[in-house]
């Protein structure tokens, strides 16, 4: 069985999505792919109580209580490693993890973007999308290197940029394409050999 381990920061929709879609699409039966845990660095995610409440396996680690990024990056490593990931997928997981722990999990560590990279990297990417005059904006799902947000591309979806659009009107429709690629391309990225 190759183990998905997900890290979330809050609600967790997207991983909401990829536990869904593996089990609609019977991803373990089928694939031999499952979702194994999800893990924060808030004991307090919503998405935790929500995981927990379908069976998957939850845990914390509170980056504050770490005297510094290494540190909270080893123990969330030591709390991954215990689910014996296949692959590591960033949802909403909202820490700058350091080049070492993107090392440890390098070809088997993916997150997803609200931009067309590499268009917009980094923060506030809906309004600066709508200040740019795009006519097009979306969602981006990209392997994670040590430059941020700067890895090789896996899937992008596309929604138009609307006359009037404020940015929480556009980051709406960008996160309902975030729910339909991203269970797509890591189920693609699993089938084509990651975390062999």
């Amino acid at each position: 069985m190759k183990n998905i381990v997900i890290l979330i920061s809050g609600g967790g929709s997207n991983m909401a999505a990829i536990v869904r879609a593996a089990r609609a699409h019977g991803w373990a039966a089928r694939h031999g792919v499952r979702v194994a845990a999800v893990l924060s660095n808030r004991a307090d995610a919503a998405g935790l109580a929500w995981a927990r409440q379908e069976g998957i396996a939850t845990g914390s680690v509170d980056h504050r209580a770490h005297a510094s990024r290494e540190a909270f990056d080893a123990a969330l490593a030591a709390e991954i490693d215990a689910h014996d990931p296949a692959l590591v997928v960033l949802a909403g997981f909202m820490r700058i993890l350091t080049p070492g722990f993107v090392a440890h999990y390098a070809g088997r560590l993916v997150n997803i973007h609200p931009s067309l990279l590499p268009a917009f990297p980094g923060l506030n990417t809906h309004q600066r999308a709508i200040d740019a005059g795009c006519r097009v904006a979306g969602a981006t799902v990209h392997l994670v290197t040590p430059e941020l947000d700067a890895g090789p591309i896996l899937a992008q979806g596309v929604v138009p940029v609307l006359p009037g659009d404020s940015a929480e009107a556009l980051a709406a429709r960008v996160l309902a394409q975030e729910h339909s690629i991203y269970p797509a391309a890591v189920l693609q990225l699993l089938l084509a050999g990651a975390g062999r």
